[in-house]
């Protein structure tokens, strides 16, 4: 399967916008950015949302909020931004996430079964070919027909201009895309959940610092695109904190979709109980439509750790206090003994010194 992977575009008012291109060598895949590409040769290419034959200047990605049997028509833009002629194809195909959790659209040879088989072109064609010189820029008509029994919430997927050109002994795929989402209306919800969290400790070298490892679950249980932001902190025995706050931005997750997140949290030391903690608020892009109220999470674990390194030192310590003790217990002895002696002594010097008493008759 090949990826199309889609990033944020990081200037939507451009007068093109452009995204990651896909290159297929003798059959592999490699992903390489559009910048890095097209630096090496003079073909490429470009998209944008289009709006009365020009640049749609408002929208960085297609949004519809649509009935069930409705029909939308719209306009893509692509453009030649190479300095020679290109063939270019131009489909729209299903998205899904990576395992990466990135947002991702089906290769051009697997059939879209969801809002990519919604898209028609000209007389009814899932595809369109044109030919473009350089510089060159033309307006390609699309209509987006949702079935009368698609099912409520949001439907991704992503609209493809791809050129095909020779490069030595192979042969480049250079595809280009934007996302497309169309929300069904109906009984949509909002859900994202932390269906399980663990946890494991690190220690370091600093008997007093460690690293938290926490690993959650996470799964899209409702029928719109979500994102999240997540703080994770680790407590210790009443809730007392014993790290600073670690913020994570989880990436935007499809429904239904699961992804596994890590998060370390440093600076935790062992201190027997640790009770790892992340709260997590749901976000969404801010070009996609209102969804209302978005949920919240939060999960606790726990850890029990021994803490050697403080044991040592304890240990060591209780040693050094023992041994001290012990010394003075035995310069007191000394010195007592000391004392005694040197009584013994003086009262001995005392008597021998002492005159002779003289009898007198």
């Amino acid at each position: 399967m090949t990826l199309v992977r889609m990033h944020r575009p990081v200037a939507a008012r451009r007068l093109i916008t452009s995204a990651a291109a896909i290159v297929l060598t003798l059959g592999l895949t490699v992903s390489m950015g559009a910048a890095g590409a097209w630096a090496a040769d003079s073909d490429g290419i470009a998209s944008a949302p289009s709006a009365d034959g020009g640049v749609d200047q408002t929208r960085s990605r297609f949004s519809y909020q649509v009935d069930p049997g409705q029909s939308v028509s719209d306009e893509y833009l692509v453009q030649n931004s190479g300095t020679t002629q290109q063939k270019v194809s131009v489909y729209a195909t299903d998205a899904f996430n990576a395992e990466d959790g990135s947002f991702a659209l089906l290769d051009g040879g697997q059939e879209p079964k969801d809002a990519g088989s919604w898209v028609t072109f000209a007389d009814g064609a899932k595809k369109v070919e044109v030919t473009l010189e350089p510089g060159a820029q033309q307006v390609i008509p699309f209509t987006l027909t949702v079935p009368a029994d698609a099912n409520p919430g949001d439907h991704a997927g992503g609209m493809i201009v791809s050129a095909l050109s020779p490069s030595g002994q192979v042969t480049l795929d250079r595809r280009v895309a934007i996302r497309m989402y169309a929300r069904v209306k109906g009984a949509v919800q909002a859900g994202l959940t932390i269906s399980s969290i663990s946890s494991s400790y690190e220690p370091s070298l600093n008997p007093f610092d460690g690293t938290a490892t926490m690993t959650l679950s996470l799964t899209n249980t409702g029928n719109v695109a979500l994102g999240a932001n997540t703080v994770a902190q680790v407590n210790g025995i009443f809730g007392i904190p014993l790290s600073g706050l670690t913020d994570v931005s989880i990436p935007e997750m499809l429904p239904g979709n699961s992804r596994t997140v890590t998060i370390t949290v440093p600076g935790v030391g062992p201190y027997l109980y640790l009770a790892p903690h992340v709260s997590l608020a749901a976000v969404t892009d801010a070009q996609a439509l209102d969804v209302g109220a978005l949920p919240r999470a939060e999960r606790d674990s726990s850890l029990f750790v021994m803490p050697w390194g403080i044991l040592a030192i304890l240990l060591f310590i209780g040693l050094v206090l023992f041994g001290l003790r012990l010394r003075r217990k035995r310069d007191a002895k000394n010195a007592a003994a000391w004392v005694e002696f040197t009584e013994a002594e003086a009262l001995r010097k005392a008597t021998e010194e002492a005159p002779t008493p003289v009898m007198v008759d």
